[in-house]
């Protein structure tokens, strides 16, 4: 490098230079030759005209040296932009802003040069620009351009074989940088804000006892049924991708990803991905030693006897109400404007409330897993607050996890939670994933609830061994699309059906018989022509249900105090 001026009293640091934004010192000449004993340099004739103390520098690639000059580049960036900012008149809106930074790296400038620290020079630049949405570039074998702030065309323009370049790119007419993450970050911020406004308007409507409007979930085309007219589910494709390979690094890109023909199958595609990360946190080995160490351990709660409850309240022909706290669903939205399972678990236990549901599915109805160890102590508190003031005799109404439930792993998992009983919903399994669950259910001392949509499903359950189903649930639901069936027909022809008369029949008329599905709100009509919620109850009762399982309806007629609901719901019955 031949230093430029030629006086011998310049300051010899370029890197102060540098962080003061005026550029290197030295000009980089081509080297015709070079002599190795005497250190001789000999320069192409003509490229440069040499006085008498010009100062030569010879460049040596040396890595801390190269880390220092990165950094002292981008201060001097930096000041020349502060500078321009504080001298500009138009507060900064004719200034050039950058929006993009290409570097061009000479192969020699890589890991090795900087001490093994991968993308040094990107990383540097990204600290000074941090504002900057995208960073690209590539290496090569050499960079075109001067090495310092003069303009082109003053000298001639050189190929420097080991250098780094950065190019700064932006909008010569000054328009606002795009980001493509903010913009995706705003679009969701406006639906959520959006969503949240719905919301807070729905509420306030309920409140004011107006019919808040309901959008019922209508898919493009009907789902594919079997013979029988049960849907046809498939499990979800993990393998559907194509593998993409680049040194040791591998990946898959999504290619024809299917898409879920109803709303169980991809409620159940999304169950199925809840369960993949469990299971990347805590494998099923590990979860059933836990699992064992629990039942063992004297001081863990043991399952209590959630169907004897219920047979119990059910004595004299009671119609018996089993309150479900649920935070919303996935056709109508948020049932209550502030979700607390504790309060509303100790409102439906100082209310008599003979057992609890506890929906803890995180992917439709908005639950955690967490929510049944909350409702388990709320329970227990409460039972011994009403205990205190009214003597003995008060029971822990038990907890019903209801869940998607697919897989083993999952049972394990409510297990330690401290569930009492669980729900399966037969629409999801075929009949030797119901018969292995129902099994692994029984091992676990649970006791086990299925949920049924059709006669189909009632008929699969008919072919299990006796104990197996502890109770069964007629739901009011449309698998695929999760609407309810508000005419409450559904439920009362399964309860009529020749299955649920088989079913009888092989398990027993002591098996309870729950239904599910906006019982409290459908309404029908009586013999004198008068609709109402109370006619509705009565034909449940007349066709050998026992009692019925209720969310929806607790928060829609008093969204502040469940106790309150169930109380009126349960003088209702």
């Amino acid at each position: 490098g031949v230093e430029r001026g030629g006086s011998m009293g310049r300051t010899p640091s370029d890197l102060k230079r540098l962080a003061e934004g005026r550029g290197h010192r030295f000009s980089v000449l081509q080297v015709a030759s070079a002599g190795m004993k005497d250190g001789s340099v000999t320069l192409p004739l003509g490229s440069v005209d040499l006085d008498t103390g010009t100062r030569l520098r010879y460049y040596v690639r040396e890595g801390d040296f190269a880390k220092k000059e990165v950094e002292a580049l981008w201060m001097g960036y930096k000041k020349r932009t502060l500078e321009e900012t504080m001298m500009n008149s138009d507060d900064g809106k004719g200034m050039f802003t950058p929006s993009c930074c290409m570097l061009f790296s000479t192969l020699d400038r890589g890991t090795k040069l900087f001490g093994g620290k991968g993308g040094y020079e990107t990383s540097i630049a990204s600290d000074f620009l941090p504002t900057l949405p995208s960073f690209t570039g590539f290496y090569s074998n050499g960079v075109l351009g001067n090495l310092d702030d003069t303009e082109s065309g003053s000298m001639d323009t050189m190929v420097h074989g080991s250098a780094a370049q950065f190019v700064l790119i932006g909008s010569k007419s000054r328009r606002p940088i795009y980001s493509p993450a903010k913009a995706i970050w705003e679009e969701k911020q406006a639906a959520q804000k959006e969503e949240e406004e719905e919301a807070v308007g729905q509420n306030t409507a309920e409140e004011d006892g107006q019919p808040a409007e309901r959008t019922p979930v209508v898919l493009e085309q009907r789902a594919p049924r079997s013979e029988d007219g049960e849907l046809v589910l498939k499990r979800r494709e993990i393998h559907s991708g194509r593998a993409m390979t680049v040194s040791t690094v591998e990946w898959s890109v999504a290619e024809k990803t299917a898409t879920p023909t109803s709303a169980l199958e991809g409620f159940m595609w999304d169950k199925e991905t809840e369960v993949d990360r469990f299971r990347e946190r805590i494998p099923l080995q590990n979860l059933v030693s836990q699992c064992k160490l629990y039942i063992m351990d004297p001081s863990k709660p043991a399952p209590r006897d959630w169907i004897g409850s219920v047979r119990h309240a059910a004595e004299g022909g009671k119609f018996v109400i089993v309150p479900e706290c649920k935070r919303m669903e996935p056709t109508t939205g948020s049932l209550r404007k502030r979700y607390d399972v504790a309060k509303l678990t100790k409102q439906l236990t100082l209310a008599g409330a003979p057992a609890i549901s506890i929906n803890c599915d995180g992917v439709l109805f908005g639950g955690s897993l967490d929510d049944i160890p909350k409702a388990r102590e709320a329970s227990s508190s409460a039972a011994l607050e009403l205990s205190t003031s009214e003597g003995d005799g008060v029971v822990v109404p038990p907890i019903l996890a209801s869940d998607l439930i697919l897989y083993p792993y999952q049972l394990y998992k409510l297990r330690l939670a401290g569930a009492d009983a669980v729900n399966l919903v037969a629409g999801s399994l075929a009949s030797k994933d119901l018969l292995y669950l129902s099994k692994i259910a029984q091992s676990l001392k649970f006791q086990t609830l299925v949920s049924v949509t059709s006669e189909v499903q009632i008929r699969t359950i008919t072919t299990l061994s006796p104990g197996s189903v502890n109770a069964l649930i007629v739901s009011n639901r449309e698998l695929e699309d999760f609407n309810f069936d508000m005419t409450g027909q559904q439920a009362l022809d399964l309860l009529k059906s020749d299955a649920m008369k088989d079913f009888r029949a092989k398990h027993g008329d002591d098996v309870p018989v729950l239904v599910e599905g906006r019982v409290g709100l459908i309404e029908r009509e009586d013999e004198k022509g008068e609709t109402s919620p109370e006619q509705y109850l009565k034909e449940l009762k007349e066709t050998c249900a026992c009692g019925a399982i209720v969310a929806g309806t607790l928060a829609t007629s008093n969204t502040d105090d469940s106790g309150m609901s169930f109380e009126e719901l349960n003088a209702a019955c």
